[in-house]
């Protein structure tokens, strides 16, 4: 990789870092007058509605219509249900314990691969899912209080929610492996936004708002919607093009760092040592069970030949 064409990837990854760092900040804004099920539901129509007209341009309309039911679902899995469970999460804990949480995304992939799809892990990828599981038990240990805190709901039911929309990206990876042939990243990203915003419809309007949001709150669902949605796929697929799949999935691992500051600067939350020692085993254990780092020969039995 040449010198421009790597300055050109650490931009483009120090750029969907900030922005998937800071959705955790706009879902805590908007969630919190709109509500989450509606703050989901209007940030993957927003997401759809920016998303439709470059897919219409680049002449993916038939390709969409051919697999819309496999696609449809996997927006339902890998948006719908996890924006609804991050919505109600950042409302009952900090966006940094949250975004540190959601860095386990790897970590649960593996392991729903292997249990799926048969992909049986390497000595070093299994160490890394014991030692990733490790730092989730003990990060999670320390919010597990089912005491309600001053918003009126047990931490430990916001954790669960992470772990659960960790789960559901998990297993909509895996489904799309199995069930979704190789198609245009345009057209899953848009098929799964419009998926999304129809499965979650109905209950959003259930759920909607007594009040008229704030201009806040409106701001923040908006640029969710567009920004670290919408803009952030197509960031995501061009570093995904430019610098490989191995690379671009590293940015799992900065998301926190900017959630946190986020948090920290604009939202005035406290950051533990605990929950720095505890997201640093996390990030150690997904880095090995993905496959991004591996132990030395001498550990995995294997000759260094």
């Amino acid at each position: 990789m040449n010198t421009p064409n790597a300055k050109g990837w650490l931009a483009d990854f120090l750029i969907l870092s900030a922005i998937w760092g800071s959705s955790f900040l706009f879902m805590r804004l908007a969630s919190a007058e709109l509500g989450a099920l509606p703050t989901a539901a209007l940030r993957v129509t927003i997401a759809a509605l920016f998303l439709l007209p470059l897919l219409l341009a680049k002449g993916h309309g038939p390709t969409l219509r051919q697999h819309w039911k496999p696609i449809f679902f996997v927006g339902l899995l890998n948006s719908g249900i996890p924006f609804v469970l991050y919505s109600f999460a950042v409302l009952h804990i900090s966006t940094g314990l949250s975004s540190i949480l959601n860095a386990t995304v790897p970590l649960f992939g593996a392991l729903v691969a292997w249990a799926w799809l048969g992909d049986k892990p390497t000595v070093s990828r299994s160490v890394g899912l014991a030692i990733g599981f490790g730092g989730v038990v003990l990060l999670a240990g320390g919010q597990a209080s089912f005491k309600p805190n001053a918003s009126g709901i047990a931490p430990a039911w916001a954790v669960l929610a992470c772990l659960a929309a960790t789960t559901c990206y998990a297993l909509s990876a895996s489904f799309t492996k199995k069930h979704i042939p190789s198609l245009p990243p345009l057209v899953t990203a848009t098929g799964s936004q419009l998926g999304a915003s129809l499965a979650l419809a109905v209950p959003a309007l259930w759920f909607r708002p007594e009040h008229l949001p704030s201009a806040t709150a409106l701001w923040s669902l908006i640029t969710v919607g567009v920004l670290c949605t919408g803009v952030a796929y197509i960031l995501y697929f061009k570093l995904i093009e430019n610098a490989g799949p191995a690379r671009a999935l590293t940015v799992t691992f900065l998301v926190p760092v900017f959630a946190i500051a986020y948090g920290v600067l604009l939202l005035g939350e406290s950051v533990t040592a605990w929950m720095v020692a505890c997201g640093a085993v996390i990030l150690v254990g997904t880095a090995l069970s993905s496959g991004l780092v591996k132990l030395p020969g001498r550990w995995t039995g294997k000759s260094r030949t």
